[in-house]
């Protein structure tokens, strides 16, 4: 393996992608690569569902895949979550032009050198995040880690940086089977049978924290090594449920922990006979939804300050004021990026700690927006509890930060803050998955933003894991009417 990259003959360098400090961070991940004796490293992208995907290579191609990337083919980018191709490719237009993606054709995958880590749980092994581009260098338009990069820069032009903090809650059960026989293949497969490992309705109880303290210790310790920065670990209300929260992170360093703090449950989990879920609401009786509470604040780019701290008498900050007031106005269109599988919509339901309408109050876990800012207090900030654990961090992200951009371009005013989230007029969020891509893919608002392309390519992907919800058989339905009619 080759200790430095050979910068000026690379792809990053011929397509004035990277810069000096890229530069760097190849040369430090190849030597700390080195000094690791690492023998494979998977190199990853985020796909449109937030999962990870990629390809494994010998540590010594290391130094090739800076310098000219790893191709990979562009049909994962058309798969629904099932792993299905959604788009037909063996036609000239498979829907974004000409020639584009047609066939199954290769993109690039250009390893970012500042995500570089090595995996704890893995031998000699060690991991990369990389970005997607056609070979011509340009970025592909539908990578959603690109969508937040550029949601970021636009607000940095405004001299603002998106801080967040992030509550996760997921759930971690025993698993007893994992059904491989032949009957079991299909996309999907047939889930493993589990058990809980504990029972519920001891929210932060010692003595339940004390009962499942080796699957926390599981978590933490691997996340420590990543460099996660993990700030506690809590016992949640329902069975078998956890939560973790991070300390505040930029944008993009938040969704890239996100990412790797999902896949690492899953991965340490599954090796050590359990299974981590981060989907919203399992099926068993009495279990809980999980949520995910995205912390944010603004703070200035230049001196640091927390632009939502409000002065004496005011609950926020005009500018944070505002930024709630774009949140809310778009709320409807944005519920499929903070929650877009047809599961998380069984989460908003009133009196249950989880929201289900548009409004934001001061403290209030049931308010769609919470409102935790005071004087002289350099944490002040909003949560906004709509999102799903499985949610895409670059797209749950990036739809606060181009909302918040729009309520502060036209200096919206947020409505009063209610004190009884489930018992007032304000508009509801959508109840399904389906009125949720209805909204988005009639904005406006988010064609002007992300373009008439990704629009039409997501609501597409989203409508085909509804349609195949809709044709699919429920145990609900067998008992509801087999024996009856």
């Amino acid at each position: 393996m080759k200790e430095k990259l050979n910068f000026e003959n690379s792809f990053a360098y011929r397509h004035n992608i990277w810069g000096e400090r890229e530069r760097e961070a190849c040369d430090q991940a190849l030597a700390h690569a080195i000094q690791e004796e690492l023998e494979v490293i998977r190199i990853s992208f985020v796909d449109q569902h937030g999962v990870l995907r990629g390809k494994t290579i010998v540590a010594d191609g290391l130094e090739s895949a800076f310098r000219s990337g790893i191709s990979m083919t562009s049909t994962l980018l058309l798969k629904d979550t099932s792993h299905r191709t959604v788009f037909s490719i063996w036609q000239s237009d498979v829907g974004f032009g000409e020639g584009q993606m047609t066939g199954g054709s290769d993109v690039l995958m250009i390893p970012d050198p500042s995500t570089f880590k090595v995996l704890p749980w893995a031998n000699k092994t060690g991991w990369i995040m990389a970005d997607l581009y056609q070979p011509d260098g340009k970025p592909v338009e539908f990578s959603t880690r690109t969508i937040l990069q550029k949601s970021s820069s636009r607000l940095n032009d405004m001299g603002y940086d998106f801080i967040a903090g992030l509550e996760v809650e997921f759930h971690v059960f025993e698993r007893k089977e994992t059904p491989m026989g032949y009957q079991d293949a299909g996309q999907p497969g047939t889930p493993p049978t589990t058990e809980l490992l504990s029972h519920g309705y001891q929210y932060l109880t010692e003595d339940r924290y004390d009962q499942m303290e080796h699957i926390f210790d599981l978590v933490r310790i691997n996340a420590q090594k990543l460099g996660l920065p993990v700030r506690s670990l809590e016992v949640e209300f329902g069975p078998s449920q956890l939560e973790v929260t991070f300390d505040p992170a930029p944008a993009m360093q938040q969704a890239d922990n996100m990412v790797l703090f999902r896949s690492m449950v899953k991965q340490v989990c599954h090796r050590n006979g359990l299974h981590a879920t981060f989907m919203c609401r399992p099926r068993f009786p009495d279990s809980m939804a999980s949520g995910w509470h995205l912390h944010q604040s603004l703070v200035d780019v230049n001196s640091g300050d927390n632009m939502f701290m409000p002065e004496p008498g005011k609950e926020i900050s005009d500018i944070g004021n505002m930024w709630i007031a774009g949140i809310l106005a778009h709320a409807k269109e944005s519920c499929v990026f903070s929650t877009p599988t047809i599961n998380g919509y069984k989460r908003y339901r009133p009196f249950s700690l989880a929201p289900d309408r548009i409004q934001w109050g001061r403290d209030n876990r049931g308010a769609m927006v919470r409102c935790l800012a005071n004087p002289d207090d350099p944490a002040s900030r909003i949560e906004n509890r709509v999102g799903e654990p499985a949610a895409n961090p670059y797209l749950y992200v990036s739809s606060q930060i181009l909302s918040g951009i729009d309520g502060l371009e036209n200096k919206m005013q947020a409505p009063a803050p209610v004190a009884s989230p489930y018992d007032n007029d304000a508009e509801t969020l959508p109840s399904c998955l389906a009125d949720a891509i209805d909204y988005l893919d009639k904005s406006a608002f988010y064609r002007a933003r992300l373009g008439d392309g990704f629009i039409n390519y997501y609501t597409t992907l989203k409508r085909a894991e509804w349609n195949r919800y809709l044709t699919t058989v429920s145990e609900w339905e067998e008992r509801e009417y087999f024996s009856l009619f």
